[in-house]
């Protein structure tokens, strides 16, 4: 997994069982042999992309080392109601015990790696890409950024902690876009930090002062429409020209599948959409008992 280290997802692994199952999953172990030998497949029930299968292997064998599992389907595929994604073999009190926290993250990953790939496909042409942002669930946001890779969107920073973001509280607080950009520079050189600059902006007025200032990375143009965003990004690149020097263009603020397009077309390099995995429907799917 490209985002989080085995033993990172381990320690989540472990929180998850912990409140699932608790002192014991009473409901398997009063009905079921601790013998007993079975199989479960995980069968799609909704058209979708597929994310989440290599972490489900990991809570599968974090759980019980000797399951085996039997992969058909890898992330990123495309899926639709009754493909089998994999199968797992082995003791059904393990089968039972694992399936609903492992159904729970896959469901999440995919549905979020749905949802990107619907808003990318839509800008596919354009050259635009789609970011997520850090409205994500809290302890999951590795694997949420992960599920939107999956599903083709672009990641944004992870944290605070990659990028310098300028917002409008920011600004705000700083007295102004100069002075907000100016300090993140002056930061970044005090503590040797080869970090990235954005600046939000919210009207023309801030938009010039950041071209003005010259020393943000990308411009987030906040909540603008896209007549107003494409007169923004004339703006920008005009002033590209005269300065010889590149700035990215972000767009933000309420965009949806019906919009998302429309700001596309304008020039911009970025649309960011929180809906991505602050709002985002699962992928329906399901883990059944299979006779052999």
């Amino acid at each position: 997994m490209k985002y989080i280290t085995d033993a990172e997802l381990d320690a989540l692994i472990a929180q998850w069982f912990k409140e699932d199952i608790g002192d014991g999953d009473h409901t398997s172990l009063s009905s079921i042999p601790a013998t007993a030998e079975g199989c479960q497949q995980l069968i799609i029930k909704e058209e979708g992309i597929l994310a989440g299968v290599e972490v489900a292997r990991h809570v599968i064998h974090y759980f019980d080392p000797t399951l085996r599992c039997e992969v058909f389907i890898n992330d990123g595929a495309h899926v639709k109601p009754k493909d089998v994604a994999f199968r797992v073999y082995g003791k059904v009190l393990s089968l039972l015990q694992v399936e609903r926290t492992m159904l729970n993250i896959m469901q999440r990953m995919s549905g979020i790696a749905t949802t990107a790939h619907r808003y990318q496909s839509l800008i596919a042409d354009t050259g635009c890409r789609v970011l997520d942002t850090r409205k994500t669930t809290p302890g999951l946001r590795l694997l949420e950024k992960e599920a939107v890779a999956i599903g083709g969107g672009t990641n944004h920073r992870i944290g605070l902690f990659d990028m310098i973001l300028l917002k409008d509280n920011h600004v705000d607080f700083a007295g102004g876009v100069t002075n907000a950009i100016r300090r993140a520079q002056q930061y970044c050189k005090d503590k040797h930090k080869d970090l990235r600059i954005e600046i939000e902006v919210r009207n023309d007025k801030e938009l010039r002062e950041a071209l003005d200032t010259n020393g943000a990375d990308r411009i987030m143009l906040d909540n603008y429409t896209p007549a107003d965003t494409r007169k923004a990004v004339e703006e920008v690149r005009a002033w590209e020209k005269a300065n010889r020097r590149h700035i990215e263009i972000e767009s933000s603020g309420g965009i949806t599948l019906d919009t998302i397009r429309d700001y596309a077309l304008t020039g911009v390099d970025f649309v960011s959409v929180g809906a991505l995995t602050h709002s985002v429907k699962s992928l329906d799917m399901s883990f059944k008992a299979v006779k052999l």
